[in-house]
């Protein structure tokens, strides 16, 4: 007999962390989303400086529903959005998990908070399917060292970047992204309708204190 595959929807626990406190004071709220193999709590130790400069802006760093041993069986953990297994069921899932989080944080803050999305490395990817099916719309979009997923349909791209400002963002050293990469995301984005801001920096796979401050207007 053949095997079937199923699904089988669950209930389970997610986890995400905050720096700033929501209110009605709160003006901006920028929603970041780690890399392969990071957790939230390292990655959003990033943007502590932005928050401190600006008691107005709170910034929620969600981690991927799937962790895992980085060497081995034990030692160090990292989280992951997806994998290619099961890919199109793990996508529905983490959209659903974010647009949870994002209904949960934005009904605390002022009705007109803005709202600022910036993607790391795999979570450049993850932000863009993701903002593709949110319940509000960002005013910046923000893809660092990481790309707008070529395979999203090109009917739903568009729309999602109609006049949406993106800003791509890499190390002029980095080990993954090379200019030429750089490039090619641009002229992707340019088919989409997009003119992006490219920002480079004298640093590797990894996030500017600097253009992080110039990017929240600090």
């Amino acid at each position: 007999m053949p095997v079937q595959e199923n699904h089988l929807p669950v209930t389970r626990t997610a986890r995400y962390y905050q720096l700033g406190t929501l209110s009605a004071d709160t003006r901006r709220v920028w929603f970041v989303c780690h890399g392969y193999g990071q957790l939230a709590a390292y990655f959003i130790r990033h943007f502590a400086h932005l928050t401190e400069a600006d008691p107005q802006l709170v910034v929620v760093a969600p981690e991927g529903l799937s962790r895992f041993y980085l060497q081995g069986t034990g030692g160090r953990i990292g989280a992951t959005w997806m994998t290619r297994e099961d890919r199109l069921t793990e996508i529905d899932d983490y959209v659903g998990y974010l647009n949870q989080l994002a209904e949960a944080v934005l009904s605390e803050a002022s009705p007109l908070v803005q709202v600022t999305v910036l993607g790391f490395s795999q979570g450049a990817a993850t932000v863009s399917r993701w903002l593709s099916r949110a319940h509000f719309r960002p005013v910046h979009l923000i893809l660092w060292a990481g790309a707008f997923p070529p395979d999203m349909d090109f009917t739903v791209a568009t729309h999602l970047l109609h006049k949406l400002p993106v800003t791509l963002v890499c190390g002029d050293e980095d080990e993954f992204i090379k200019p030429e990469h750089v490039e090619q995301q641009r002229d992707f984005l340019r088919k989409l309708g997009v003119e992006p801001q490219v920002l480079s920096f004298a640093g590797k796979h990894t996030l500017s204190a600097p253009v992080l401050r110039g990017l929240a207007g600090l």
